[in-house]
Formats: structure tokens, C-alpha cells, sequence
């Protein structure tokens, strides 16, 4: 062997990373908007070449879920493996790099469409905000107006009576995310994830601008359609929740780490219940919710194979 072969193959003897806990927890997907892709792909070649043949029982769930991430990416970015499998460790700081710019640069232009039609969408239908709000300047918005100060507060918290000065946390969920704005202390599933104001901004971004204000059609050309998107993602749903309480708060500026929004935290903290086993029956039913809300062709039932026809007849053999 030579002597430069050890430097050539840099990139596959890095040292393992953990790529899930980068500061406060941080669990990755691949439309994780916070999501840090050089320890990711690190990880993912290791896992592909000299931890391949790792004992399962010394594998843990965090390691599993990250290299099932990982796989995922590959399989939505197409010639993503060559690169990375075949480069040292400069090729994979550059993938890194592109991959963190790209989606921070979406991350951005979503947050400046959502700006303003947030306005829009959470103020009664003939009336006006008083006072009234401007999309530019944000100084006045989040618990600085009566509206916003409402669909911020956290869920069983009364804003019109409020007891003293709150420090409100990511895990501390607000009212917006609720059907009607309304929360149910006895059932506090009760309408969660559901409110109108996340399917707006939803269909917004992922769908259309126009589609916000009319039935969404199987046969319409929009962003959904043309990225292949069939169905909602959970993933999707937390980064919309993210966006709209960013939208919502006077800070000017987006920040994983803004103590004000602690936008972070409350990103994970959605997803953790959506990974929850104990929650699966929840979440499955707002899985189907959502999709009847934004994909109108969406459907969980199983039809029965027609007798005869090509299909039954193949799965016969």
C-alpha cells in the first residue's frame, strides 16, 4: 500500500460524528429546515464502509434513524452517492455546503413570501387589524399587538388575563396551531395541527399562492405537482408550524438559536411527538387529515382487486 492511499481515503476515516445532537437536540431529515449536512454525510459514508459490517445490537435507535436519513437523501438528491463515496474530504465539505446553502436559501425565500399573507390570513374577513399591522416592519407584531400577543400565547394560558410577565419556551405550544384557536385542556389533541392558518401557509409554499383561496384539483399545475409531492409529510407540517410563528413574532430576522421564538426548540419538540409510539394513532389520523386538506385525490382505503384484471391476475403467481 502506498503511502498517499491513507490520505486518498481521508474522507471514509473521519471520525463519527453525532449528527443528531449538534447544541440542543436536533433530529435530522431530510426536510429538516435546520439541518447541519456535514456531520450527516459523514456519518453516512462511515456507516456505508467500515461500520457497514457493525453488529446490530451495537447500533443505536439514534444511529439507525440517522443512517435511514441519510439513505433517504441519497435516494432524493440523484448522483448524490458518486461523489461522496468516490471523493475525499473535500468533495464532501463542498456537497455539505451546497446542500446547507440550498436549503437555507429556501428557508429564506419562504419566510419573505409568508410575511405578509400571514397578515392576510389572520385578519377577519372584513375587518381590520387594530392597529393595524405592516408586513416590512415587525417591530410592533408578536406580543407587542393584541392579535398576534393572542395566537402566540400558549395554549392554556388566558392573554387577556395574564398573571405576571411569562418567559414563553419551543415546548410551550401556541394557540395558531389549533382549530378555530381553540385549545381543550381535556382533550388537548382536540384540533392540533389543524388550524386553518397552517393549511394557508402550507399551501402557500408547497402548492401555490393562488391555491390558498380555492379547493385544491387533482388536475391544477402547482409546486406540489411539479416536484412530485403526492402527499404530506409530518416533517413538512413542523417546518410550516416554524415558519408561521416566526411570521407572527416581532423578531426581524430568522435564527435557529433566537431566544425570543426559540424556534429550534419548538421545531424539534413537533417532531418528537410526531416520532412518539404512544402517539401513533393521533398522528396517524392528523396524517390523513392533512392529506384530505391539500392532495384531493389522497385516499387510505383499500380497494378490492377487480376479478380478472391484469393486476389480480399477476399477483396470483
Amino acid at each position: 500500500m502506498s503511502e498517499d492511499q491513507p490520505e486518498k481515503s481521508c474522507g471514509r476515516c473521519r471520525k463519527q460524528v453525532d449528527a443528531l445532537h449538534l447544541g440542543p437536540r436536533k433530529r435530522l431529515s431530510v426536510t429538516d429546515p435546520l439541518v447541519h449536512y456535514g456531520p450527516l454525510l459523514t456519518n453516512g459514508i462511515l456507516w456505508m464502509g467500515e461500520l457497514a459490517d457493525t453488529p446490530e445490537k451495537k447500533i443505536t435507535a439514534e444511529e439507525r434513524y440517522e443512517h435511514h436519513v441519510f439513505q433517504e437523501l441519497l435516494k432524493s438528491v440523484a448522483g448524490l452517492e458518486e461523489p461522496l463515496m468516490q471523493g475525499g474530504d473535500d468533495e464532501v465539505d463542498i456537497v455539505a455546503e451546497l446542500l446547507t446553502k440550498g436549503a437555507s436559501g429556501v428557508r429564506g425565500d419562504d419566510t419573505k413570501s409568508l410575511k405578509g399573507s400571514v397578515l392576510n390570513w389572520i385578519t377577519p374577513k372584513g375587518q381590520n387589524l387594530v392597529p393595524p399591522l405592516a408586513c416590512n416592519v415587525k417591530i410592533d407584531h408578536g406580543f407587542h399587538h393584541e392579535w398576534t400577543g393572542t395566537l402566540l400565547c400558549s395554549a392554556g394560558i388566558d392573554w387577556s388575563n395574564p398573571d405576571g410577565e411569562i418567559i414563553v419556551t419551543g415546548d410551550q405550544w401556541p394557540l395558531f396551531l389549533y382549530t378555530n384557536y381553540h385549545y381543550d385542556p381535556e382533550d388537548p389533541w382536540n384540533g392540533l395541527f389543524q388550524s386553518s392558518l397552517l393549511v394557508c401557509a402550507y399551501k402557500h409554499i408547497f402548492m401555490s399562492p393562488s391555491s390558498v383561496d380555492r379547493e385544491p384539483k387533482a388536475t391544477h399545475s402547482d409546486n406540489a405537482r411539479i416536484h412530485r409531492m403526492t402527499r404530506v409529510t409530518l416533517p413538512l407540517v413542523a417546518y410550516i408550524a416554524t415558519q408561521v410563528q416566526f411570521a407572527l413574532t416581532s423578531s426581524p430576522v430568522f435564527s435557529c438559536t433566537d431566544t425570543v421564538t426559540d424556534s429550534e426548540r419548538f421545531y424539534n419538540s413537533i417532531l418528537d411527538i410526531f416520532e412518539d409510539p404512544d402517539e401513533k394513532q393521533e398522528v396517524d389520523k392528523l396524517v390523513v387529515w392533512w392529506n384530505r386538506q391539500v392532495f384531493p385525490s389522497y385516499s387510505t382505503a383499500q380497494h378490492p382487486l377487480a376479478k380478472n384484471s391484469a393486476l389480480a391476475r399477476i399477483q396470483e403467481k
